[in-house]
Order: structure tokens, then sequence, then C-alpha cells
């Protein structure tokens, strides 16, 4: 028997009208894991939305409209935020 049965069973003993009731966290290891690679995936998204602007501003750039930054990015961003929400609402296994 785990001590934290134990102490709820001598709580239990000491005041009988209390429920037994384990003390579990709402976030397990794998959620921790989910939330880290959706920050990351977030994180990537952006880096990869930056730069492509001219160095003179009188002379205008196609490179901010090419396939990295107006298709990849954003698909990673929202992919980032899809995975932050999943891990958020996973349950633990019980």
């Amino acid at each position: 028997m785990s001590k934290q049965n134990q102490a709820v069973k001598k709580t239990k003993k000491e005041n009988p009208k209390l429920k037994e009731e384990l003390i579990t966290f709402a976030f397990t290891k794998q959620n921790y894991r989910l939330l880290i690679i959706g920050i990351v995936v977030i994180t990537l998204g952006f880096l990869l939305m930056i730069g492509g602007g001219s160095d003179d501003p009188t002379v205008f750039s196609d490179k901010i409209f090419n396939f990295r930054r107006m298709t990849l990015a954003p698909i990673l961003i929202l992919a980032g935020y899809i995975i932050e929400i999943f891990a958020i609402m996973k349950r633990p296994k019980e």
C-alpha cells in the first residue's frame, strides 16, 4: 500500500465523514512533453516567417512571397497551436 493511501486511510479513521480522495495532477509527463513540442513547432514557424526584406528601401523584393513564408510557416504555427490544444485537453490514462 502506498504512503499516500495510508495517509488517506489514517485521516479517514480520524474523520469518518471524509471521502477517500487521491491527489493527482492534471498534467502527466506526456502532457508536458506535448506542450514543449507544440511550443517548438510554433517557434519554428515564426522563425521561418522572418526575413525576406530588401536592404534598400526603394527596391521591392519578391522574397517575401516565397513558399516558406506564405505557406509553410503559417501551417507550422497552426499545427503548433493544435498540438497545444491537444496537450491541454488530453486526459491521463487511469
